[in-house]
């Protein structure tokens, strides 16, 4: 298990530098590389390489610690096939963007995720009643659920048809169901045990996953809005993005009734990154909930810097943090000091990362040109490489 934790942070180191690429190639000169094949490759990394496969990871030791010992052996085959999967994206994207090779790994990182949500079904089946069963269950139904924008996507590249909406269309409900569906609600069960030690009322926690749960599929229509759609459609789209902020606000006030047991069951780093986590989180469902507002939607969809602002901070902001603070406080790597300096240093990139983004579109939107902007997104992106690499070489398997 531990094996795949450290696969895991060197896939995130690895995800880091493609960003860094990225960076100088739009502040400087860099001919010889495609931007946007090696966005593809980033993207597809970071989702398959490093969150799909560090969830997976933790999940499966999530039933180990419920009392299947073997876990890790029935699961192995296809933690490997999903990292071969990953790497031959990693490989092929830069080269070909989405060519037969990239959509030949793509898709079979796809089918080892069916084979993956099957087994773990039944293996959640045979386990008892549990109130995390039910977000894992629905994390896996919601990633499955994201492959027909996958394959939609594949099938309009292949044959070279349909007009910019339709492929924009596809893109976001990948997207959509990955870090609305898959990502929030599989971290979410993982958090679930946690949540209980702090004595949280169980009925609040269920409440919670109804509306996310309710909201997820008409909030897909928050990504599309420029589709025609009846007023009452609309009206659904909206209460699919209020509702979640009620239901993260509600659960948050009680967690504040249990601040004072949190030192007694997270330790202090871990308690700091689920703190940033919930600040990106609240950032998140309101900015969401604001995008309902057709002048705010426009604007969101328009800026380029805005756009990969928002998703840095879903990805980084909520769900790197989380897994970071997942296996702190499990201790499934030992963190040395060093790994902690990384750990900070990574931390104060992303803030920085999402300020200067927020500028930086901000800017556009009043046709102001900041200087220096893009070579400062290009140091920050090494400050958060430095910190990663801090991270990788600071972490062991074994407790020194």
């Amino acid at each position: 298990m531990r094996l795949w934790l450290k696969l895991s942070l060197f896939n995130l180191l690895i995800v880091s530098s493609l960003g860094v690429v990225l960076r100088y190639k739009i502040a400087y000169s860099l001919p010889f590389v495609d931007q946007k094949f090696l966005l593809h490759a980033h993207s597809h990394f970071a989702f398959t390489g490093w969150i799909t496969q560090t969830l997976m990871v933790l999940m499966v030791q999530n039933l180990v610690t419920r009392g299947i010992p073997t876990a890790f052996k029935q699961y192995n085959p296809l933690l490997l096939l999903n990292a071969l999967s990953a790497y031959g994206m990693l490989l092929s994207f830069p080269f070909q963007g989405y060519g037969a090779v990239s959509i030949a790994f793509s898709t079979l990182s796809i089918l080892v995720f069916f084979a993956f949500a099957y087994c773990y079904t039944q293996h959640l089946k045979s386990l008892p009643a549990h109130p995390q069963n039910r977000w894992l269950y629905t994390s896996l139904l919601f990633n499955v659920f994201s492959a027909i924008g996958t394959f939609y996507l594949a099938y309009l590249m292949i044959g070279q048809s349909g007009g910019q909406k339709q492929y924009l269309s596809a893109i976001y409900f990948f997207l959509h169901f990955q870090y609305n569906g898959w990502f929030f609600f599989a971290s979410m069960g993982l958090l679930t045990p946690s949540l209980l030690r702090l004595s949280i009322n169980v009925n609040y926690l269920n409440s919670a996953f109804w509306i996310f749960f309710a909201a997820c599929i008409p909030g897909y229509l928050l990504s599309v809005l420029w589709l025609p759609m009846p007023n009452w459609i609309y009206w659904i789209v909206v209460l699919s993005a209020v509702l979640p902020v009620f239901a993260w606000g509600r659960l948050w006030l009680h967690l504040q009734k249990s601040k004072s047991h949190f030192s007694t069951i997270f330790e202090k780093p871990v308690r700091w990154l689920l703190a940033a986590v919930s600040l990106a989180l609240t950032i998140k469902l309101l900015l969401q909930a604001g995008s309902v507002i057709p002048a705010l939607s426009k604007i969101s969809y328009t800026y380029r810097p805005i756009i990969i602002g928002y998703l840095h901070l879903i990805l980084l902001g909520i769900f790197t943090l989380f897994l970071l603070a997942q296996i702190i406080h499990h201790q499934l790597l030992f963190f040395k000091r060093l790994a902690y300096v990384g750990l900070i240093v990574f931390t104060v990139g992303i803030v920085l990362n999402e300020l200067v983004l927020m500028l930086q579109g901000g800017s556009y939107m009043n046709y102001v040109n900041l200087p220096y902007t893009n070579e400062v997104l290009l140091a920050i992106a090494a400050t958060m490489s430095i910190g990663l690499l801090l991270i990788t070489t600071g972490t062991t398997r074994k407790k020194v």
